[in-house]
């Protein structure tokens, strides 16, 4: 999934989990189990993308997750930004720790490990179905975990 979707689900644990003993592992794991729902990523058909490209997206990925989080949970990263933050970071952690092998051919562990649990988990799909599949598993957690769609209107329209 995109560093995005990652950092959706951590934050949406985040809300959800309060005790960062549970919390963060459970964020960690999330990352392989939303990566076997079929999905599309900057990774997907990367032999096509030159490296300068894969690191601009990835780079545009990880910031709009970021920025997402801000938004959408802004209330919870108010009151614990430290937790808020370690979550994203533990839900995005396995391909933080892949990059250096996929981005710069750093064959050495644990980055190679990571690499290859990451590759052996990943179920890429093809635009437009593989968007729409992290579109609608992300969208429902993160829905659920700000309280329902009710509120979910009143978090965006505090934002505009």
């Amino acid at each position: 999934m995109t560093a995005t979707a990652h950092a959706l689900i951590g934050a949406s644990f985040a809300t959800i989990i309060s005790n960062p003993i549970i919390g963060v592992p459970v964020a960690f794991i999330s990352h392989f189990i939303a990566d076997f729902i079929p999905h599309w990523d900057a990774g997907t058909n990367h032999r096509n993308k030159s490296n300068l490209r894969l690191k601009i997206e990835a780079t545009f990925d990880v910031l709009l997750g970021f920025a997402l989080v801000l938004m959408l949970f802004k209330t919870q990263t108010m009151q614990n930004p430290v937790y808020m933050f370690s979550m994203v970071i533990a839900a995005q952690l396995p391909d933080w720790l892949a990059a250096p092998d996929y981005m710069f051919n750093l064959k050495v562990p644990p980055f190679s490990w990571m690499y290859k649990i990451g590759h052996e988990t990943n179920t890429r799909m093809q635009l437009p179905w593989g968007l729409v599949t992290q579109v609608v598993t992300v969208g429902l957690l993160v829905v659920f975990a700000l309280g329902g769609p009710q509120n979910l209107g009143t978090v965006l329209a505090a934002n505009f």
